[in-house]
């Protein structure tokens, strides 16, 4: 039996995206089985592995676990992502969810309209220029330190990177304001297992396309229409 952890989730990035990179900065290899059908979706609900009948789920340790939050908690501590101590979690803590308000602007992007789409892209860059880049702009230059939290590479580093480069997919000069988040980007990047992770042929999924947004309506059955922030 494989002793590798298994994700259950669409081809694509979604709320498992962020999974993926925490894993993978872990040195961690891990298992898909892609979502394709209906019938897979409902197999899974049946056998009672989707305990509030949602993905993503990720088989890790014996477990069956769901809520992203608490799959990326377990990985954090489990792989020595997660601070030093209490004081360094709580501080990796309130950093993930900065930038997961952040990402959350930019989740459902792929299910917009075309108009909306436009309206939204604008919300991001303004969103990440105006509240969310000034803040770990200026943590990083108070620091003074190579990492977000601490003297050591975490979880807070990891999200914040994956943050970057899903914002520059909107607009690829949003940093040119922000030199400390330019150097940060550089630096994390450069870290061996980051490195691998952004290399082509790495199981880090492209930016979500037409493809992926019907595969997860006709699965989810997804009839009702998205709109922007």
């Amino acid at each position: 039996m494989s002793t590798k952890p298994k994700l259950y989730y669409f081809d694509g990035r979604g709320k498992m995206e962020s999974i993926r990179w925490l894993l993978a900065a872990a040195g961690v290899e891990f298992e898909e089985e892609f979502l394709k059908t209906r019938d897979q979706y409902e197999k899974l609900l049946q056998g009672g592995s989707l305990l509030f009948q949602q993905v993503p789920l990720v088989e890790i340790d014996g477990m069956k676990m769901v809520q992203t939050r608490a799959i990326l908690n377990y990985i954090a501590a489990k792989y020595n992502l997660y601070g030093k101590d209490l004081k360094e979690r709580a501080l990796i803590d309130m950093f993930v969810g900065g930038t997961d308000d952040l990402m959350g602007f930019i989740l459902m992007f792929p299910f917009l309209s075309a108009e909306d789409k436009e309206k939204q892209r604008v919300l991001i860059v303004q969103k990440a220029t105006g509240r969310y880049f000034p803040v770990y702009e200026k943590v990083l230059k108070d620091h003074g330190q190579d990492f977000l939290v601490g003297n050591s590479f975490s979880w807070a580093d990891v999200h914040l990177l994956e943050a970057i480069l899903m914002v520059e997919e909107k607009k690829s000069d949003v940093l040119s304001g922000f030199p400390q988040l330019q150097a940060f980007k550089a630096r994390i990047s450069s870290i061996p297992a980051i490195k691998k992770f952004l290399e082509p042929g790495s199981q880090r999924k492209p930016v979500p396309d037409d493809k992926y947004v019907e595969t997860v309506r006709r699965v989810l059955r997804m009839y009702y229409d998205v709109k922007a922030n």
